[in-house]
């Protein structure tokens, strides 16, 4: 869908063993380079005793900052092979830390490669990434004749029905994809002869996490 995007949501951590190494990759939203540099110390700090605490972040509706360290790793092995799986995915928002124990045996560059990027897959194999959709929020009002109509249009095109209220007529809040609300008032228009009134109530981005709707407020 045209100006969506994928973020971090909810963070999660993932393990893998290679040759007796034991790479620790743990994921965390974030919304700025300061609580990266936060997150990523704070797994520094658990992490102690680890030989290799190597990072990478992407950060922005467009993916704007990138970073990435191989914090003592063969250069090129570690920090760039794990933003690669972020970029390959493209999630934003997002911070991932993988935490090497050294388990004496040398896995070579295409080895490291391997399973710092597998170990950055299996941390996001735990998250929970949703997908962020440029949309407008809707108040409609029609009277009861019209509800079941409305009801169904909205169903047939996956649109939820946010909240609603019943007096003397009906009214309901819902948000639709930006891309689809020309669409949306104009079948509700003709599905209801006219009689249902409805109001843009603003843009915003919307997603839907754990069977529940997210709405960001837009300019």
């Amino acid at each position: 869908m045209p100006g969506s995007y994928k973020v971090l949501y909810r963070g999660g951590e993932g393990c893998l063993m290679e040759k007796k190494s034991k790479f620790i990759a743990t994921t965390c939203p974030v919304q700025s380079e300061e609580e990266a540099l936060q997150f990523i110390e704070a797994m520094r700090k658990k992490y102690w005793d680890a030989r290799h605490n190597c990072f990478a972040y992407v950060i922005g509706e467009r993916g704007e900052l990138q970073r990435f360290s191989d914090d003592g790793e063969p250069q090129g092995t570690a920090g760039k092979p794990m933003l690669d799986v972020l970029l390959g995915e493209g999630i934003r928002n997002i911070a991932v830390v993988a935490t090497r124990y050294f388990g004496g045996t040398l896995l070579g560059t295409g080895g490291l490669v391997r399973a710092y990027s597998g170990a950055v897959r299996e941390g996001l194999a735990s998250s929970l990434i949703i997908t962020r959709i440029p949309g407008v929020k809707l108040h409609i009002r029609t009277d009861y004749t019209g509800l079941g109509k409305i009801q169904y249009i909205l169903g047939e095109m996956g649109i939820r029905i946010l909240e609603s209220a019943y007096t003397d007529e009906v009214e309901i809040w819902t948000v639709a994809a930006s891309d689809v609300v020309k669409k949306v008032i104009d079948e509700i228009t003709e599905g209801t002869s006219g009689r249902a009134h409805i109001t843009e109530e603003g843009h915003c981005l919307f997603a839907e996490a754990e069977g529940e709707i997210i709405i960001e407020e837009r300019p």
